[in-house]
């Protein structure tokens, strides 16, 4: 049976129940029930923690006959008195999960669990959701009478929820959040910046465990306190690891945010590529152009055909943001104007790129103000402009995102309902 058509049973009307045995005889308490999470499809209640003469104890799911709203049945009369003790990967769902953050990753947002939600599915009890609404909450503050009739009101399938496991000692070593990788950086950036500092860290290291470039597209995402937070708990090779996978303009704005002392020895740790690159950005006033600019671009000859230059395209690595347009210069390599991708992909092969140039496209100095940065792309409707030096020689290229980035408010993505229900 489907988990969304399975009768549902609150945790909240199974803990404090009774323990009974196969003749139905009390034998203590059910004090919470046990999961291990990190696999796929819906976690299997694998044990209980029970109390019996006041002392806990471990039952194995193996020994369970049923799970009920009111009492749990053993197979059998015998109970193993065995002092409970958490093994590896194993969650308490009470005190690990309820009346705690998760993750809707489908809505990209936190929320709370106020309920967990249970179900049989392919032949066994299983974790299938959570209550993240109010009426989770009430039913487990109204006597357990009344509470058993307050239906579900917020259910998230768990398909669509990760939980912070960073403070359960029994994972401590594992962060799985697989689900991460269906957000975008800056939705997961959003994510750590309303989480707590462990719960922000624990996004940092499952999304770096599971792909560097996207942990290094999420730094570029995270606002300046989260990004020097982060910096001062990683040592000097974790944060260059991460500086040369980010694109040079974002990693030249965390290198300045580095203390004096601690900067060079990074930036020593880098490939040559990016430390120079990097080198070359610090230079600049980050208010004005040289500072808003990457250094990531192609700039072709005039003479090059269009098959050569859409080749060149295909073969480099600019980042697909910063690859609107190409640029073209002259036989001194002095910038001529840019000419559109798509212009390139309707043209023919054979066509020279000189010919597909955009008559008066404009150009700034590196020390441009950001007014005028801004200005000018509005003037003349660019997703993209290039920055060259005294010689007309091109160094650098702004994209509107830079622009806005620099220009819209410190916390602008909360004002749009982006971080969730706290």
């Amino acid at each position: 049976m489907p988990a969304a058509t399975a009768p549902v049973l609150h945790l909240s009307l199974v803990v404090g129940s009774a323990l009974v045995d196969a003749d139905g005889d009390r034998l203590g308490r059910v004090e919470d029930l046990i999961v291990r999470l990190g696999d796929a499809g819906y976690p299997p209640i694998t044990g209980l923690m029970v109390s019996v003469a006041g002392r806990l104890s471990y039952v194995a799911a193996e020994a369970v006959a049923d799970i009920a709203d009111g009492a749990v049945t053993l197979r059998t009369a015998k109970l193993d008195l065995g002092r409970f003790e958490r093994r590896p990967e194993e969650v308490l769902l009470k005190e690990d999960v309820l009346d705690h953050q998760l993750i809707n990753v489908d809505g990209a947002r936190l929320v709370r669990a106020n309920e967990i939600e249970l179900a049989r599915v392919e032949g066994w009890w299983r974790v299938v959701g959570v209550d993240v609404g109010p009426r989770g909450g009430l039913r487990r503050l109204l006597p357990r009478p009344v509470g058993r009739h307050v239906a579900p009101g917020g259910f998230l399938d768990w398909a669509s929820v990760e939980p912070f496991v960073g403070h359960v000692p029994s994972v401590r070593l594992r962060v799985p959040h697989p689900k991460l990788a269906r957000l975008h950086p800056a939705q997961i950036a959003d994510l750590v910046e309303a989480a707590s500092h462990h719960e922000g860290e624990e996004i940092m290291l499952a999304v770096g465990a599971g792909d560097s470039e996207l942990e290094a597209d999420v730094f570029e995402e995270l606002d300046e306190q989260h990004q020097r937070e982060f910096l001062q708990e990683r040592s000097d090779a974790d944060v260059a690891a991460v500086l040369a996978r980010m694109a040079p303009d974002d990693a030249a704005d965390v290198v300045a945010e580095l203390d004096d002392d601690r900067r060079e020895g990074v930036l020593a740790l880098l490939p040559a590529s990016p430390r120079t690159k990097i080198r070359t950005l610090l230079g600049f006033d980050r208010a004005q152009a040289g500072g808003l600019m990457s250094t990531e671009f192609i700039c072709v000859y005039h003479q090059a055909t269009t098959a050569e230059v859409l080749d060149r395209v295909r073969r480099g690595d600019v980042a697909d943001d910063l690859l609107t347009s190409v640029f073209v210069m002259d036989t001194h390599r002095r910038l001529e104007g840019s000419v559109p991708v798509t212009a390139l992909v309707r043209a023919d092969g054979d066509v020279p790129v000189a010919q597909l140039l955009r008559p008066g496209t404009p150009h700034l100095v590196a020390d441009a103000d950001l007014e005028e940065v801004a200005r000018l792309m509005a003037d003349f409707n660019l997703t993209s402009v290039a920055v060259v030096d005294d010689r007309e020689q091109m160094i650098g290229v702004i994209t509107v995102d830079d622009v806005l980035k620099t220009l819209l408010p410190k916390g602008w993505r909360r004002r749009f309902g982006l971080l969730g229900d706290e």
